[in-house]
Protein backbone atom coordinates (compact mmCIF):
# COMPACT_ATOMS: atom_id res chain seq x y z
CA UNK A 1 0.00 0.00 0.00
CA UNK A 2 2.74 2.41 0.74
CA UNK A 3 3.71 4.66 -2.21
CA UNK A 4 0.35 4.03 -3.76
CA UNK A 5 -1.15 5.94 -6.54
CA UNK A 6 -5.40 5.82 -6.78
CA UNK A 7 -7.53 7.18 -9.63
CA UNK A 8 -11.33 7.14 -9.50
CA UNK A 9 -12.93 5.31 -11.87
CA UNK A 10 -13.69 6.94 -15.32
CA UNK A 11 -17.17 7.03 -16.84
CA UNK A 12 -19.03 8.24 -20.46
CA UNK A 13 -18.59 11.71 -21.30
CA UNK A 14 -21.55 11.15 -23.99
CA UNK A 15 -23.80 13.61 -21.57
CA UNK A 16 -21.42 15.78 -21.79
CA UNK A 17 -21.06 15.95 -25.71
CA UNK A 18 -25.16 15.84 -25.38
CA UNK A 19 -25.11 19.05 -23.40
CA UNK A 20 -22.51 21.15 -25.61
CA UNK A 21 -24.62 19.91 -28.65
CA UNK A 22 -27.74 21.37 -27.14
CA UNK A 23 -25.92 24.42 -25.92
CA UNK A 24 -24.12 25.07 -29.74
CA UNK A 25 -27.66 24.09 -31.03
CA UNK A 26 -29.82 26.56 -28.97
CA UNK A 27 -27.27 29.50 -29.05
CA UNK A 28 -26.11 29.02 -32.56
CA UNK A 29 -29.36 29.61 -33.69
CA UNK A 30 -29.68 32.57 -31.44
CA UNK A 31 -26.66 34.18 -32.57
CA UNK A 32 -27.86 33.25 -36.09
CA UNK A 33 -31.24 35.36 -35.62
CA UNK A 34 -29.45 37.78 -34.32
CA UNK A 35 -27.07 38.31 -37.09
CA UNK A 36 -29.73 38.02 -39.89
CA UNK A 37 -31.51 40.69 -37.51
CA UNK A 38 -34.93 38.39 -37.12
CA UNK A 39 -37.06 38.38 -35.04
CA UNK A 40 -36.62 35.72 -32.15
CA UNK A 41 -38.29 33.74 -29.74
CA UNK A 42 -38.28 34.79 -25.61
CA UNK A 43 -37.12 30.66 -24.82
CA UNK A 44 -33.83 30.86 -27.18
CA UNK A 45 -31.84 33.37 -24.24
CA UNK A 46 -33.97 31.54 -21.64
CA UNK A 47 -32.87 28.03 -22.78
CA UNK A 48 -29.72 29.27 -24.50
CA UNK A 49 -27.83 30.69 -21.32
CA UNK A 50 -28.18 27.55 -19.07
CA UNK A 51 -27.57 25.03 -21.63
CA UNK A 52 -24.05 27.21 -21.91
CA UNK A 53 -23.68 26.81 -17.94
CA UNK A 54 -24.82 23.39 -17.96
CA UNK A 55 -22.25 22.12 -19.99
CA UNK A 56 -19.41 24.11 -18.85
CA UNK A 57 -20.39 23.03 -15.25
CA UNK A 58 -20.03 18.96 -16.79
CA UNK A 59 -16.41 19.78 -18.63
CA UNK A 60 -15.12 21.05 -15.60
CA UNK A 61 -16.30 18.03 -13.46
CA UNK A 62 -15.00 15.56 -16.01
CA UNK A 63 -12.46 17.62 -16.22
CA UNK A 64 -11.77 17.51 -12.15
CA UNK A 65 -12.40 13.68 -12.07
CA UNK A 66 -9.92 13.26 -14.79
CA UNK A 67 -7.37 14.81 -12.60
CA UNK A 68 -8.14 13.63 -9.67
CA UNK A 69 -5.48 11.21 -7.31
CA UNK A 70 -4.92 10.19 -4.05
CA UNK A 71 -1.21 9.45 -3.51
CA UNK A 72 -0.30 7.49 -0.05
CA UNK A 73 3.60 6.91 1.20
CA UNK A 74 5.08 6.41 4.50
CA UNK A 75 5.09 9.95 5.39
CA UNK A 76 1.05 10.70 4.53
CA UNK A 77 -1.51 11.30 2.18
CA UNK A 78 -1.66 13.45 -1.03
CA UNK A 79 -4.29 14.65 -2.70
CA UNK A 80 -5.17 16.52 -6.16
CA UNK A 81 -8.05 17.50 -8.21
CA UNK A 82 -6.92 19.56 -10.56
CA UNK A 83 -7.68 22.43 -8.47
CA UNK A 84 -7.43 21.52 -4.96
CA UNK A 85 -3.92 20.40 -3.53
CA UNK A 86 -3.60 18.87 -0.04
CA UNK A 87 -0.70 17.34 1.42
CA UNK A 88 -1.26 15.81 5.00
CA UNK A 89 1.03 14.39 7.06
CA UNK A 90 -0.72 11.04 8.93
CA UNK A 91 -0.73 12.97 12.32
CA UNK A 92 -1.69 16.06 11.21
CA UNK A 93 -5.50 13.57 10.17
CA UNK A 94 -7.77 14.61 12.81
CA UNK A 95 -10.72 13.66 11.50
CA UNK A 96 -12.69 11.06 9.10
CA UNK A 97 -16.17 11.28 8.15
CA UNK A 98 -17.99 8.45 6.38
CA UNK A 99 -21.55 9.03 5.07
CA UNK A 100 -23.66 7.43 2.81
CA UNK A 101 -24.20 8.56 -0.77
CA UNK A 102 -26.13 8.07 -3.61
CA UNK A 103 -23.41 5.36 -4.92
CA UNK A 104 -20.39 4.35 -2.48
CA UNK A 105 -19.77 6.40 0.68
CA UNK A 106 -18.13 9.46 0.80
CA UNK A 107 -15.63 9.94 3.22
CA UNK A 108 -14.25 13.26 4.01
CA UNK A 109 -10.49 13.87 5.38
CA UNK A 110 -10.16 16.89 8.04
CA UNK A 111 -6.26 17.98 9.10
CA UNK A 112 -5.45 21.78 10.38
CA UNK A 113 -6.90 23.92 7.76
CA UNK A 114 -7.72 21.48 5.19
CA UNK A 115 -9.86 19.11 3.83
CA UNK A 116 -10.66 16.71 0.79
CA UNK A 117 -13.10 14.28 0.38
CA UNK A 118 -13.51 10.76 -2.14
CA UNK A 119 -16.62 8.44 -2.56
CA UNK A 120 -15.81 5.25 -2.33
CA UNK A 121 -17.05 2.69 -5.89
CA UNK A 122 -20.09 2.97 -5.95
CA UNK A 123 -22.03 1.72 -9.18
CA UNK A 124 -24.96 3.40 -11.16
CA UNK A 125 -28.07 0.81 -11.86
CA UNK A 126 -30.56 0.82 -13.77
CA UNK A 127 -33.48 -2.47 -14.16
CA UNK A 128 -30.74 -3.99 -12.56
CA UNK A 129 -28.03 -3.34 -15.15
CA UNK A 130 -24.64 -1.13 -14.66
CA UNK A 131 -24.58 1.56 -16.18
CA UNK A 132 -21.22 2.91 -15.13
CA UNK A 133 -19.10 3.13 -12.20
CA UNK A 134 -18.09 6.27 -10.16
CA UNK A 135 -16.01 6.61 -7.06
CA UNK A 136 -12.35 5.00 -6.29
CA UNK A 137 -12.78 1.44 -6.87
CA UNK A 138 -10.06 0.79 -3.79
CA UNK A 139 -12.26 3.45 -2.02
CA UNK A 140 -12.54 0.98 0.78
CA UNK A 141 -8.79 -0.11 1.31
CA UNK A 142 -8.13 3.50 1.15
CA UNK A 143 -10.25 4.72 3.93
CA UNK A 144 -8.80 1.59 6.32
CA UNK A 145 -5.38 2.89 5.59
CA UNK A 146 -6.46 6.20 6.15
CA UNK A 147 -7.88 5.13 9.29
CA UNK A 148 -4.89 2.62 10.31
CA UNK A 149 -2.20 4.97 9.77
CA UNK A 150 -3.33 8.72 10.93
CA UNK A 151 -4.21 6.60 14.68
CA UNK A 152 -8.30 7.48 14.32
CA UNK A 153 -10.16 4.78 16.46
CA UNK A 154 -12.84 5.68 18.00
CA UNK A 155 -15.19 5.43 15.34
CA UNK A 156 -18.86 6.87 16.45
CA UNK A 157 -22.39 5.88 14.36
CA UNK A 158 -23.47 9.17 13.86
CA UNK A 159 -27.58 9.24 12.72
CA UNK A 160 -28.36 11.01 9.95
CA UNK A 161 -32.13 10.79 9.61
CA UNK A 162 -34.07 8.77 6.96
CA UNK A 163 -32.62 5.53 8.29
CA UNK A 164 -29.30 6.59 7.26
CA UNK A 165 -26.13 6.16 9.18
CA UNK A 166 -22.76 7.90 9.09
CA UNK A 167 -19.71 7.08 11.22
CA UNK A 168 -17.45 9.87 12.74
CA UNK A 169 -13.58 8.76 13.81
CA UNK A 170 -11.13 10.90 16.16
CA UNK A 171 -8.68 10.96 18.33
CA UNK A 172 -9.98 10.43 21.89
Amino acid sequence: MENSVFKPEKFSRRSEMIAWGSAILVNGAWILLIVLNQSMTFWLPVLGIPLLLVAIGMSLANWMDRKTIIRMDDEGIYFSNGLRHINLDWEQINEVRVLPAQWGEKVQVFGPGSYFGFYTLGEVKSNGKILGRTGFKEGDLILEHILERSGLIDGKQVDLGDQQQGYYYSRQ
